[in-house]
Parts: C-alpha cells; sequence; structure tokens
C-alpha cells in the first residue's frame, strides 16, 4: 500500500524529563520508567476478559495530527549500549502533516557522532492486534523498528516483539520474538515494492495461544508453541538507530551524509475482542482475530 511522504509544517517534539537508561547486556531496551510509570500513570485497564489472562491498557489509534503526551514518552540524552552509534535526541522526534518522523543523522551528543530518535508508549498492552503504517529509508548499518518490549527495568522478564528493517536491504522485514530474554524466532520475510518506496502497513496479533505477522495484510509468520510466546503486557515502541560493530546483522556502517528517516503515519492497538476501529485495519479482514482462547 503506498502513500508519498509528506515534509511540511514541521513540529519538533519535546521530550519528557523522564530519562531512559538502557544498559543491558546484548541489544535489547531497557527503560527507567519502570513502577514510577505505573503509579503516576494509574493503574491498567482491563480489556474484554473472556480471552484476556493478561491486564492490558485499553484500544487506540494514533493518526500523529497532534502528539499525545500522555501517551508517548520521548527518549532523549541516552543510548541503549556499546553496540549503538548515536544518542536518542528529541530533537529528532518532529510531526510533519499527520506523520511522525523518527530522524538519524551526524550531531556530537555526548560521546556518540550520531544522534537518532526513538518513542515508547507510558502503558503496557496485552493481547490484540498491532498495526503500524511506515515508510523507512535506506542506508547500510541502521534498524527502523516497530516492537514492543518489557524486561528487567520494568520488574518483568524480557518479552519481546519485533518488526525491524535493516535498512541495508529495504526489500525485507525480519520479524522476531523474545521470551524471557531468548530469541532464536527472526524470519525475513519480503515487503513487495520495498519499505522505502512507500508506505507499508505492518502488523502482528498477539493471542494467548499463537502469535502471527503480517505485512499488508498478508500473514507471514506464525507460531504456535506455547514456550515461544510472550505472557507479559509490554510497551509499544518506534526507533532509528545505527551500529558500528554489528556488521554481520545490520551491514557494515556508513555515514549517509544526509539526515535519514522513519515515518509513521498511523499506529493502533486494538485488544482482543473488539471490533475494528478503522476501516484499513486488519481486524476489520481477519476473521478469526475474534476467537477465544
Amino acid at each position: 500500500m503506498s502513500s508519498d511522504s509528506k515534509t511540511t509544517s514541521t513540529t519538533a517534539i519535546d521530550a519528557s524529563p523522564i530519562a531512559r537508561l538502557a544498559g543491558k547486556a546484548g541489544l535489547r531496551r531497557l527503560s527507567l520508567l519502570g513502577a514510577l510509570l505505573l503509579s503516576a500513570l494509574g493503574c491498567l485497564t482491563a480489556v474484554p476478559a473472556h480471552a484476556q489472562d493478561i491486564q492490558s491498557s485499553p484500544s487506540f489509534v494514533d493518526d500523529f495530527k497532534s502528539f499525545d503526551r500522555s501517551r508517548w514518552y520521548v527518549s532523549d540524552g541516552w543510548n541503549n549500549g556499546s553496540h549503538q552509534n548515536c544518542t536518542w535526541s528529541k530533537g529528532l522526534v518532529a510531526l510533519s502533516d499527520g506523520v511522525l518522523s523518527l530522524g538519524f543523522e551526524k550531531q556530537k551528543l555526548k560521546d556518540r557522532e550520531f544522534a537518532c530518535g526513538e518513542i515508547q508508549t507510558k502503558q503496557r498492552f496485552g493481547y490484540g492486534t498491532y498495526e503500524a503504517r511506515m515508510k523507512t529509508d535506506t542506508g547500510s548499518g541502521l534498524n527502523a523498528a516497530f516492537f514492543t518490549y518489557i524486561g528487567p527495568s520494568d520488574k518483568q522478564p524480557w518479552d519481546e516483539i519485533d518488526f525491524e528493517i535493516l535498512t541495508k536491504d529495504t526489500s525485507k522485514v525480519q520479524v522476531n520474538a523474545y521470551i524471557a530474554g531468548k530469541g532464536k524466532n527472526e524470519k525475513l520475510v519480503e515487503v513487495p515494492g520495498g519499505t522505502d518506496k512507500a508506505f507499508n502497513d505492518y502488523a502482528f496479533v498477539w493471542e494467548k495461544d499463537s502469535l502471527r505477522w503480517y505485512v499488508n495484510g498478508q500473514l507471514v509468520n506464525t507460531i504456535t508453541d506455547p514456550a515461544k510466546l510472550p505472557s507479559h503486557a509490554q510497551k509499544i515502541f518506534f526507533s532509528l538507530w545505527g551500529s558500528d560493530t554489528m556488521k554481520g546483522w545490520m551491514g557494515a556502517f556508513e555515514d549517509p551524509g544526509r539526515k535519514l528517516s522513519l515515518q509513521v503515519q498511523r499506529v493502533a492497538f486494538t485488544a482482543l475482542g473488539e471490533p475494528c476501529q478503522f476501516p484499513e485495519s486488519l481486524v476489520c479482514s481477519v476473521k478469526e482475530l475474534g476467537k477465544t482462547n
């Protein structure tokens, strides 16, 4: 599905004053929000109990006509560890005519030569359908991601569900899941037309007994092994970052010589069993989403 990018009326997004630390071993993301956010933001709201063993915040659709500060936290002034060659910067998170842009550019911040953008929800979500409409740039050594995550700094085991576009090859997206910090569920799948030529729809459906990934409405991967299914409510993230060291996975990093971006037109979460929230939603077209577990 295609749509041209929009580049006018850009508004920068200020970061939350709460700093986040990500000193986790390996590649993943730790946050310093944890229990403070839970107490500050209130109790999680349970969604339909007929299939819901995990507490979840309510369904939502965000088309980025404005920036919802009650929903999103902007990473600023730190990085995820030695593998990351950029510092998260609120200056690289902006709105432009209904498109959220996360940037990557040469800009020395602290001990890194590049700056990059990330946002994450303040709330946690459980079983349901997660959808994002995105367009990437191109560049070796970069990762443009839409994913969910929870981990030790939130006093939870590390669970994660990924769409990661390694922009060295924009013809594919990698899907993956981490359960209690263990991965090995990755799969590269084709994105017809490429991730950089047009906006594409990425979605996953997380149920008690299955996890399914979709690209532009087409099923591309399924996990049903109980040992490989997440079991903890997670936050939703978007990020664009680079690495000098992870050459085998992301490709050798090359200075792009210009500002790159990950553009997001829409993100939505529809709790399991609830009706679709917008006409293009996967929930409107995939009948089995309403089944009980």
